[in-house]
């Protein structure tokens, strides 16, 4: 097996709504709740032997544009979303190597019901289940579930600490071989082998066990995007693989070490978790194609750019829609995402409002990568011996029939050809699959 291989996840934005408007959508603004769309993607995504499938979430309508849903509403801007936890089943039933790994909110779930909920994808996937785990980064969604406001950035991550420690604990209540099945005993489960966890914490408690029974895996494979110093801690401490989004192939090489280095620090072997690195893959046949490709997508962000604007707001917790377009940036804080404040600010120097909207909506995540296969199998090539590794995860804004079939139909073969990623899975389960190279 080559030692340059990488692996493919892709980052499925809630829903193919999104990309209503656009060519190529079909009827999907009417048939969006079909099961078909989100059938499909994970069969392709199987077809071409990605790692897996990782479904963003958000519980709650945009409001950071004048203080209005108008504008996410009328286009669709992260609405509607569909629980990820129901979606990820339906798409773990339609695979048999993929996997599957929602998002569920630290704040909006209490961790019995997550540690249950992601058990049992885990058991019917057998054993490819997966958990995203976010802290919640907008007060408006904090108000869906009676709450004034989330907790501060910092604190999120110290209740986050406490219900990862109770999830743990719940998976861990059944003993490897708990489950008996002796006809000529009649037990179905050694009784001394299944234990409370007895939990009591600042934030959260549980009693346990698990009611639900041992996973597959042991437990589901641990996903992060952490991006502030809280976050790379948590995520160092806690995933299995993680999002990651710096802006340029220094920045990126910079996060895998730091991470890396965390790992280390408390004991952890760094190979055990991969990071994977957010991108936005644009297909053409040809380079002259790409460049036209490329000009489109500025004018679209200069003609749209008011829904630009309230789409990094909405991300951010904040509302730009009152501030100067052509006025350099000023001070922005947030108690939402701060490391996506963060790296847009840090790009953002000396540029206007306007200048900076349509940079960072044109740049395509860690790497901007528009061509041929050919042209961006090389460049993912590079950046990972670069970088060191470990893969991508593959973003569209749009996500439509033919956006998938451009990566794995016109992308993932080139990449295979090469030796860059696998061609077939080599085992049944996520982790395993994860750890493979």
């Amino acid at each position: 097996m080559p030692t340059n291989m990488f692996h493919l996840g892709w980052f499925l934005q809630g829903s193919s709504i999104g990309g209503w408007g656009d060519k190529w959508s079909g009827n999907i603004a009417r048939e969006w709740m079909h099961p078909g769309a989100y059938l499909d993607l994970a069969r392709a995504m199987e077809r071409a032997c990605f790692d897996y499938i990782l479904i963003e979430d958000s519980i709650y309508v945009g409001q950071n544009w004048q203080d209005s849903r108008e504008i996410f509403l009328t286009n669709g801007i992260s609405v509607p979303r569909q629980e990820p936890s129901v979606v990820a089943t339906l798409m773990a039933a339609a695979t048999t190597r993929l996997g599957i790994v929602p998002t569920l909110s630290t704040f909006a779930y209490h961790p019995y019901l997550t540690s249950r909920i992601v058990g049992t994808l885990d058991q019917i996937s057998l054993g490819r289940g997966g958990w995203n785990v976010v802290t919640g980064s907008s007060d408006l969604s904090a108000q869906n579930f009676g709450m004034d406001k989330l907790a501060d950035h910092d604190e999120r991550y110290v209740m986050a600490e406490e219900y990862m420690q109770i999830c743990q604990g719940l998976w861990g209540s059944w003993e490897p071989g708990a489950i008996v099945g002796d006809r000529d005993t009649g037990v179905l489960i050694d009784h001394n082998k299944v234990h409370t966890i007895d939990y009591k914490g600042k934030y959260y408690a549980s009693r346990g066990p698990l009611n639900s029974g041992p996973l597959p895996q042991g437990q589901p494979v641990i996903a992060q995007a952490g991006g502030s110093k809280s976050g790379k801690g948590f995520a160092a401490r806690y995933a299995d693989t993680i999002v990651a989004a710096p802006k340029g192939v220094e920045a990126m090489k910079q996060y895998r070490n730091d991470v890396r280095a965390e790992m280390a620090a408390i004991g952890r072997d760094p190979d055990k978790c991969k990071v994977l690195f957010l991108v936005q893959p644009i297909l053409t046949e040809t380079m002259t194609e790409a460049a036209e490709r490329i000009a489109e997508r500025k004018a679209a962000s200069e003609k749209y750019i008011d829904q630009r604007l309230a789409r990094f707001g909405w991300s951010t917790n904040l509302d730009l829609s009152g501030c100067d377009l052509d006025a350099p940036i000023g001070e922005l804080t947030t108690n939402g995402h701060q490391s996506s404040l963060a790296q847009f600010l840090a790009r953002s120097s000396g540029k206007t409002l306007r200048e900076a909207i349509i940079e960072h909506t044109t740049s395509g995540y860690c790497v901007d990568m528009v061509g041929t296969p050919e042209s961006i199998a090389s460049q993912m090539a590079e950046v990972m011996e670069e970088v060191g590794g470990d893969g991508f995860l593959i973003e569209q804004p749009n996500v439509n029939r033919r956006t998938i079939a451009s990566i794995t139909d016109g992308l993932v073969p080139v990449l295979q050809h090469r030796g860059l990623t696998r061609k077939a899975y080599a085992h049944e389960q996520l982790r395993d699959n994860l750890l493979d190279f």
